[in-house]
């Protein structure tokens, strides 16, 4: 998937899909540094660390980190089968 180019006033809410095919949601507000830490061998959330690679799945823009990390809040409490729905509606756009 192709990560959006950096917008300096935007955060994003992103969604990675482990090497174990499970999900981990963070914020970021550049996607592409983020994801190469939490492929890195020293950086990363500490969940990515023991199943990478990982791979970007969802992203999406918000206005604020509040927005972003309440947006977070609600997609972590998503279901499995809820996450992968919106994966599958973000990779038909």
């Amino acid at each position: 998937m192709a990560v959006p180019p950096p917008n300096p006033s935007a955060w994003f809410v992103y969604l990675l899909r482990c090497q174990d095919t499970t999900f981990y949601c963070g914020i970021a507000k550049d996607l592409t540094r983020r994801l190469a830490e939490h492929n890195s061998a020293d950086k990363g959330a500490k969940y990515t660390r023991g199943r990478r690679p990982v791979e970007m799945v969802y992203t999406e823009e918000v206005a604020s980190r509040a927005k972003a990390t309440q947006r977070e809040g609600q997609i972590k409490k998503l279901s499995r089968k809820q996450k992968m729905a919106l994966v599958r509606t973000f990779t038909a756009s």
